[in-house]
């Protein structure tokens, strides 16, 4: 359905006309991208020239979406204003403010965590349908230049006059936080295991709704405070960790900001140092090598003399993986060189962080792998994977489903179609018992590799076995 407007939107065709996108191309990217969010759409040129020449506002998610769309071919974001739909229904750029005051902080991230939620209980998939505004790797610049400017707020306590709210304020312990640490700990080992989409896994959310929201709200000591916002800000890093396991990039863009603004009020800059590289591990698996590579180096400026050595390694992996995805070889090489010998400084008796306790020699293998697969040398990619998957992964069910993928593409690349075949139906099996659409998309990409083999009957088996996974609901 749509409504009129007076006269024709000149700002969506001059926009159009600027992004060099036709009215045939608009639709189809709008159509696409309600597909990837459980929506049927059936935009055609003649919709988009109704919009354009007549006015007409189309409604619910479409005008974010065509935004989005403009969006991704521009590489910003782009406002419903500056496409002249401002009065579709409102969609606030909710969690994309990096705000300086520690007080609207608070409440930029507590308003994401209340949307998120009235999404969900809307029943139409979650708010990032209604909210669909595009990925887009520079919302991330004035996040990671202002905490690499002011990695600290100077203070975070907090007093709640009741006259401000109804009832008594809350006033925040040391126990209340210790609840938040222990629901982030369950969380990633649920994670890890049964993957960002698993319904264990969708509770976080929720938890940052119902538990951290109306702590941050609270009344605390600065003490209390700074361990309130670490708490808060891990659970909002997985939040948003998940969201990227599910193929969400727009929700887990909004909450890694909000996720470094509270590690920056925590004063917590290793964590934040986290934050910034689990945002350069999406840049990077969106295709944005080099803003990874910036992402990942701010991390490691702040925390050189800080983090453990571990922590270290883990920043100089991710760094190389942004390296190998801008093709940047010789670059990588040297990341992966640092980020192994960091790796060998480390000691069992450092105070390496908690969330730190997926990261050792066989995931530095691992990454190792994908880093050489993106600078095709399947020599080198085979060795490394030969050493990831040499430990049993009960507790990291995702990553050996992945690592088995990376593995068949290695074997495939040197010319191993059996071998290939194999790994691949292994990491199907894998794929199967986890909810990661990641995980699902390393499967799909395996299949487009092996299509010039399409008739041998290993590779029909193969396609016949994942077919079930490929048209499971995302």
């Amino acid at each position: 359905m749509s409504r009129e407007q007076r006269g024709p939107n000149e700002k969506l065709g001059a926009v159009l006309a600027l992004a060099g996108i036709s009215n045939a191309g608009l639709a189809r990217r709008v159509n696409d991208l309600g597909a990837q969010r459980g929506l049927t759409l059936r935009y055609d040129k003649t919709s988009v020239a109704r919009w354009v020449s007549k006015g007409m506002v189309p409604q619910g998610a479409a005008p974010h979406l065509i935004a989005a769309a403009i969006g991704q071919k521009l590489g910003r974001p782009v406002p419903l204003h500056e496409i002249g739909l401002a009065d579709a229904d409102p969609a606030p750029e909710v969690g994309l403010a990096f705000p300086r005051d520690v007080g609207q902080a608070v409440r930029s991230a507590t308003e994401l965590y209340r949307l998120d939620f009235a999404g969900r209980r809307a029943g139409s998939g979650g708010i990032w349908q209604s909210l669909a505004g595009s990925f887009a790797v520079s919302a991330y610049a004035t996040p990671a230049s202002r905490w690499l400017i002011t990695p600290a707020d100077s203070s975070v306590a907090r007093e709640v006059n009741p006259a401000e709210g109804s009832g008594a304020p809350i006033k925040v312990g040391h126990s209340d936080v210790q609840k938040l640490r222990e629901a982030a700990e369950d969380a990633r080992r649920w994670d890890s295991k049964y993957g960002g989409g698993d319904w264990r896994s969708s509770m976080v959310p929720e938890c940052l709704r119902v538990e951290a929201a109306p702590l941050l709200l609270g009344s605390y000591s600065d003490e209390v405070g700074r361990a309130l916002f670490g708490a808060s800000a891990e659970l909002t890093r997985l939040a948003g960790w998940m969201a990227f396991d599910t193929g969400q990039q727009e929700a887990a863009q909004r909450y890694y900001i909000q996720a470094l603004r509270l590690a920056r009020a925590a004063a917590d800059v290793p964590l934040g140092g986290y934050v910034l590289a689990s945002m350069s591990l999406q840049a990077t698996y969106r295709g944005f090598g080099d803003e990874g590579v910036d992402l990942a180096q701010a991390a490691l400026e702040r925390n050189r003399g800080l983090a453990t050595a571990r922590t270290m390694s883990f920043f100089r992996l991710v760094e190389a993986r942004a390296h190998a995805r801008a093709g940047d070889a010789q670059a990588a090489g040297a990341a992966l060189k640092a980020a192994e010998g960091w790796l060998e400084r480390s000691r069992d008796g450092d105070h390496d962080p908690s969330w730190l306790g997926f990261y050792s020699y066989d995931r530095f293998a691992a990454d190792a792998a994908e880093c050489y697969r993106d600078l095709k040398a399947p020599r080198q990619v085979r060795r490394f994977t030969e050493q990831a998957l040499s430990k049993p992964t009960e507790e990291f069910v995702r990553s050996h489903g992945l690592r088995l993928v990376v593995s068949a593409v290695a074997e495939l690349e040197s010319g191993n179609l059996d071998a290939a075949c194999e790994q691949g139906v292994r990491a199907v099996e894998v794929a199967g018992r986890i909810s990661s659409a990641r995980t699902t998309e390393y499967v799909r990409d395996l299949l487009h590799r092996l299509e010039p083999y399409g008739d041998e009957p290993r590779v029909v088996e193969l396609r016949e076995r994942a077919r079930p996974l490929l048209m499971a609901p995302a």
